[in-house]
Parts: structure tokens; C-alpha cells; sequence
């Protein structure tokens, strides 16, 4: 497998594969785009049927179209994995290209190995019954399990109708446009006494093309993507009340156990905020400690500004020092694990008397640095009785926090390995087959030679 996984990046230049090298008119299409989650919350990875047709001239491209998707965020969302749907809405015959579904099965089942968390065939017709018990027959056991037929009703046992167009009745209103690229809904926290609106119209709609252009830059380190305009939230009210309220804040919160060693940050914790039902349980902290040689310029941004309060969510950091951000849940609102927060960061080499306003419209966007953080959800505990209950409840979230991160590493180690003793096996046998053609050839001299000494 791991032979025919190289085969296939060497054949095709996956590493080489940006949204340059695609033709455009397959983007404008809107036929596959990454947007939205599912209940568990997994990416969702749309495939629009219907759009689909089939051309011996563009097979090359389309897996390369493909293959640009998958890639892309395998680097922003490493070891995450997707929930693919087929949206068959209005498709035929004439939609349907078995080499082409092969071929997207194929980069689940060996180019992207659990990379699926389940495949979603929406609104099937039933002329296209065989075509999928054909496609059955190329999946494995553990691969037919993740495979779900939906109708338009069923499909919001997987997917919350949020994230669901309406044509398959849901809610949500985004529509497939481009450019840009579909990217993370990252809006505008709340900050303590609500959002912050910019000083006037001009910077808000200059700050809504900035987002958009940022969230399209390069993948800095681990980043995922979804579509709607944004709103910076420029909050450079740094004042020596607000520092001293938010440390206040910041005592009484869980501090995270791990770390992410950025370019200009570190980040704590590493992947994931932790919320719960409990009271110690609806807030998180965020430490940032700055790495850099300079001060860095920071903001938080979160999929769901309607639910979270972010503070400071704008700020800058001294070289050496950190900065303690608290995240709380706004009134009874509940964190869910499509729920996603982006830190974006900047150096400021020349400081001055520069306002972090006019800072994040002039820095290039090839000098911002982004780290994503998801949600985990705790499960629910009973009220804690004692003070020494409490302890015992925070400690056992921190632990299996910890747990939660380990297990994550050992299941990337383990992929790791495996490809590994797949690939020495592979030249253990080239090495015997080696070792037998020697040892032919020593044989047939040994031969020859005593073919050469016998009397004529």
C-alpha cells in the first residue's frame, strides 16, 4: 500500500499541487468543496453529484482537483478525519463515472488510510442501486460500516441542519462561490460587554476582504476551512483595568496541560479548549508566550461569536512574556465540538506608535502565522458535594484531557510505524529476491567450473 501510495504523489506532484495548478473552471464549478460539520465534528467534504460529468479529457484534472482538497487539509487539520457526501439531489445516469468514484474511494482506502470517518450517499435514486453495489465490492468490512444511505429527512441523523442546505432541509444559508476558497467561518468573539464594532463602514468591509484574503494564505503550522464574511475585532482598549480583571479571571479558570511550539507563539493548550456543564467548566484559558525576537500582534477569532466571550481577543505580547486569554460560554449557550477558534499572529519589527488597527491592515499576509483550536465537549458529572470533589473532578478533566491528547499521538505514531514495517518488509523481499538470484549465479559458476576441470 504504502508503494502505491508513493507511486500515486510521484505520478501526480501532489506536493506540488496548489490552487494554481488546478485549472479554475473546475473551482468555479462548486462540484466539491470542503464546508461545514457533522455532528461529531468532522469536516464535511461535498461532493454536489449532479455537477458532475463525465470527460476522458479532464480525468487528469479532476483527480488532481481531488487530490488538492484532500491535501490541503491533511496539512491545515492533521490526523482529523472527514465525513464525505455524495449530494445525488437531481443527478442521473448521465452524472454517474464508476472510475472516478473508484478513484475517490481509492484515496480513502490507500493514498489517505483512516482519513474517513464516514461516507454519506444523500437522496440516492434508485436507478443508481447498482451502481453502488458496485462501488460496495471495492470497499473493505471496515470501510462498508462507514458507508450510510440517507434520504433528505434521514440525513440529519449525521448532520445538524445548520450545516445542511435547504434543499435537503436544512438552514444554511451559504452558497459555493469563488474566489476564494471556501474557508473556516472565523467571525468576531464577544468581548465583555458584547462585540466591538469598528470605527466606521470603510474598516469593517476593508477588515471582511483582509479575513477573507488571510484565511486563504498558507498553512503555517496545523490549521480547516468554511465560507462566510467576517469581521475583525480590533480591540486595542489595553487598559492597566482590563489586565487586571482578566488576571482576575484567569485564577479561577483550568490551566491548560499541553503546548504548541509556534514560529512567534506558543500556544496552550495545543489542539483543544475544553467545556463542560459544570461551573469551573465554562471557561477555558489560552496562553500565549512569545517566542519571537520582537513584540507580537495577536487576535482570536471562533466560529461561533455568538456563543463565546474571548478576552483580551486583540492584543500584542512583549518578547518573553505571556498573555492569559480567558474563553468563556455567553449566558446558557453550549460549546460544541464543530466549534473552532483561530489565533492569528504577527510580528511587529518596528512598534512605534503604530495602533493594531492600522498594523493588521498593512502587514502582508505571508507574515501571519494561524493556530486552530477545536472544542471537546467533558462529559456531564454530578454536582460536586465537598471542596475535595472538586479537585478530584478538575483533575480528572485535566487527565483525560491529557489522555484524550496521547491517545491522538500513539493512533498518528502507530500510522506512522505501520507504513514503516510495510515499507522494510517490501526491501526484505527485494533483499531475498537479491540474495537467490546470488546465490543462482555462484551455483552456475561452481557449475561451469566443474564442467571446465572434468578430462574431454
Amino acid at each position: 500500500m504504502i508503494d502505491e501510495s508513493l507511486l500515486w504523489r510521484k505520478e501526480f506532484g501532489i506536493n506540488d499541487v496548489s490552487e494554481s495548478t488546478v485549472p479554475r473552471w473546475m473551482f468555479e464549478t462548486g462540484a466539491v468543496y470542503l464546508h461545514g460539520y457533522d455532528k461529531e465534528g468532522n469536516k464535511l467534504f461535498w461532493f454536489k453529484v449532479k455537477l458532475h460529468v463525465k470527460d476522458a479529457k479532464s480525468v487528469v484534472d479532476k483527480k488532481k482537483y481531488i487530490a488538492f482538497w484532500l491535501e490541503r487539509y491533511a496539512k491545515k487539520e492533521p490526523g482529523m478525519p472527514l465525513t464525505v457526501v455524495f449530494d445525488m439531489t437531481d443527478s442521473g445516469i448521465s452524472n454517474i463515472d464508476m472510475d472516478f468514484v473508484k478513484y475517490v474511494v481509492n484515496c480513502f482506502k490507500v493514498y489517505y488510510p483512516k482519513f474517513l470517518s464516514k461516507m454519506i450517499i444523500v437522496d440516492m435514486p434508485w436507478i443508481m442501486n447498482a451502481a453502488w453495489k458496485i462501488v460496495k465490492s471495492w470497499l473493505g468490512p471496515e470501510a462498508i460500516a462507514k458507508l450510510k444511505f440517507a434520504s433528505k429527512a434521514e440525513v440529519q441523523t449525521f448532520i445538524d441542519p445548520e450545516y445542511l442546505p435547504p434543499h435537503l432541509g436544512g438552514t444554511d444559508p451559504f452558497k459555493y462561490t469563488y474566489p476564494p476558497l471556501p474557508d473556516d467561518d472565523f467571525q468576531t468573539p464577544l468581548c465583555e460587554n458584547g462585540p466591538i464594532v469598528s470605527e466606521d463602514d470603510t474598516e469593517s468591509k476593508e477588515g471582511e476582504m483582509e479575513s477573507r484574503d488571510t484565511l486563504e494564505s498558507s498553512y503555517n503550522s496545523e490549521i480547516v476551512a468554511k465560507p462566510k464574511k467576517v469581521n475583525f475585532l480590533e480591540d486595542s482598549l489595553r487598559s492597566d483595568d482590563g489586565e487586571r480583571d482578566t488576571t482576575a479571571k484567569a485564577k479561577g479558570v483550568r490551566k491548560p496541560q499541553t503546548t504548541f511550539k509556534g514560529l512567534l507563539l506558543d500556544v496552550s493548550p495545543a489542539e483543544e479548549l475544553s467545556f463542560g456543564s459544570g461551573e469551573n467548566e465554562k471557561k477555558c484559558l489560552i496562553v500565549l508566550s512569545n517566542v519571537a525576537k520582537n513584540q507580537v500582534a495577536f487576535k482570536v477569532r471562533t466560529t461561533a461569536p455568538e456563543k463565546y466571550r474571548v478576552k483580551p481577543s486583540s492584543s500584542s505580547c512583549e518578547p518573553g512574556a505571556s498573555v492569559d486569554i480567558v474563553v468563556s460560554l455567553h449566558g446558557g449557550s453550549q460549546a460544541s465540538p464543530q466549534d473552532r477558534f483561530l489565533i492569528m499572529a504577527a510580528e511587529m519589527e518596528n512598534v512605534g506608535s503604530q495602533e493594531l488597527a492600522q498594523f493588521w491592515k498593512e502587514v502582508p499576509k505571508t507574515k501571519i502565522t494561524e493556530h486552530r483550536l477545536r472544542c471537546h465537549i467533558l462529559d456531564s458529572v454530578k454536582p460536586a458535594v465537598s471542596p475535595r470533589r472538586d479537585s478530584l473532578q478538575e483533575t480528572s478533566a485535566s487527565g483525560q484531557q491529557e489522555l484524550s491528547t496521547a491517545l491522538m499521538r500513539v493512533m498518528a505514531c502507530n500510522s506512522r510505524l505501520e507504513q514503516k514495517m510495510n515499507s522494510c518488509l517490501w526491501v526484505q523481499k527485494v533483499l531475498t529476491g537479491l540474495v537467490l538470484v546470488l546465490l543462482v549465479l555462484n551455483l552456475q559458476c561452481l557449475y561451469l567450473l566443474g564442467t571446465a576441470q572434468r578430462p574431454s
